[in-house]
């Protein structure tokens, strides 16, 4: 995050493969490294983050970006209603920042560094806030110690440990794994606005859970006669493809917009403290990843089946914690998340400050392209007319 908004997105991501470049050389082989460089020689002709440009004042670079990629005119209604949004968000940020940290206002790099670290201690000093951190965090704890990642970095190894040794097989095996999971998500997109986040999750808990006590089972009877009991080989085989479907429709392993943990995270917080909130929760999903990805090799060496017990554990565990403790977030405005975790007003105040920022905005670079000077009268009765006006123009070109 102090890379992205320092040097921008293009020369974060740039660094982020230089440093991972650096690391598959020492480890990988030549070729592999090789598209890495590949990779971070061709994000030298990335174009700036319109985002970040417009954040750091460069809106007329924006337009140019905006322009090259949507092959459109610079002054097009669409481009022009893009600018103006993310404007809005862009002095939305300033001016919370403005407000809670005065000193912290200049987009100077030791600034930037100190914010993240000051902001994300802000959502530990209020109950309220306190609580969402809760939900984001141990909700990506529990997605990661379910044990998805165990599976997608090890599936050729756990198919060879239940007797399925021949390299094909193997890798047939793993393949359906990704289908079934692809296909799993399907439901998750048609009805997780209908059915909730919570009674989704709650059902792939139950059903990973089952999944991981029956691996176990099986592989206790069998682990030393797999050649002899293929079909017990098999029915393992076929609990972890229906593992990944429960996984698939309710906590999600790949796609943020399939995956109801991270829609729940996403929904808990206010907007001035959204992208904090997003990236605490982030952080305590990575470094669950991590931490399975190391833990996993050596336990499916000393305690084999106990592997699967552990995770069916940790997956029954999460359960409770949810049901009694994580809001269900279905069809709530961010005031109703205000009342819910007992900060009334937050929400409230965020889009009456995001609201006048865009009537500002729309009329005062109205008024500059006739050339005329905006007055603080003239905004309150005219600019709701005018924000009304671009989003009409940007839905009949879209």
């Amino acid at each position: 995050g102090v890379l992205a908004e320092i040097l921008s997105r293009k020369y974060a991501i740039l660094v982020n493969v230089g440093v991972f470049t650096i690391g598959v050389a020492v480890q990988s082989s030549a070729a592999v490294a090789g598209a890495r460089i590949a990779l971070g020689i061709g994000l030298l002709f990335m174009p700036y983050s319109p985002r970040w440009l417009v954040h750091h004042c460069q809106e007329a670079e924006a337009r140019k970006v905006f322009s090259s990629r949507r092959n459109l005119e610079q002054d097009h209604p669409l481009i022009q209603f893009e600018i103006l949004e993310i404007k809005a968000q862009s002095v939305f940020e300033k001016r919370s920042t403005a407000e809670k940290w005065p000193h912290r206002v200049a987009l100077t790099p030791m600034n930037t560094f100190k914010l993240q670290f000051v902001a994300i201690g802000s959502l530990f000093t209020t109950k309220a806030m306190f609580r969402r951190v809760i939900t984001a965090t141990v909700t990506m704890f529990f997605q990661q110690f379910t044990g998805i990642k165990v599976v997608l970095y090890y599936a050729p190894s756990i198919f060879e440990t239940l007797g399925k040794s021949s390299n094909t097989t193997s890798q047939l095996a793993t393949g359906v794994v990704g289908v079934a999971m692809f296909l799993a998500t399907i439901p998750a997109v048609l009805y997780i606005d209908k059915l909730g986040r919570k009674p989704v999750k709650l059902a792939g808990s139950l059903g990973k859970g089952i999944c991981h006590f029956t691996i176990a089972i099986i592989f206790a009877k069998n682990q030393y006669q797999w050649a002899t009991h293929k079909t017990a080989g098999w029915a393992a085989v076929a609990m972890v493809w229906f593992f990944v479907v429960n996984i698939g429709y309710s906590w999600g392993p790949w796609d943020l917009a399939l995956d109801s943990a991270w829609v729940l995270i996403s929904e808990v917080w206010p907007l001035s403290n959204w992208a904090y909130g997003i990236a605490i929760g982030a952080s305590s999903n990575w470094m669950s990843n991590f931490i399975v990805g190391q833990i996993t090799p050596d336990m499916f060496k000393h305690i084999s089946c106990g592997t699967f017990i552990f995770y069916g554990l940790m997956t029954a565990g999460g359960a409770p914690f949810l049901w009694p403790y994580a809001s269900e977030t279905k069809r709530l405005t961010l005031e109703e998340m205000d009342v819910v975790f007992g900060s009334v007003g937050v929400a409230r105040a965020d889009w009456a400050r995001i609201r006048g920022i865009k009537r500002e905005i729309v009329l005062n670079d109205a008024l500059q392209n006739m050339g005329v000077r905006s007055n603080h009268e003239h905004e309150e009765s005219s600019g709701d007319e005018q924000i009304e006006e671009v989003e009409m123009k940007s839905q009949e070109v879209s």
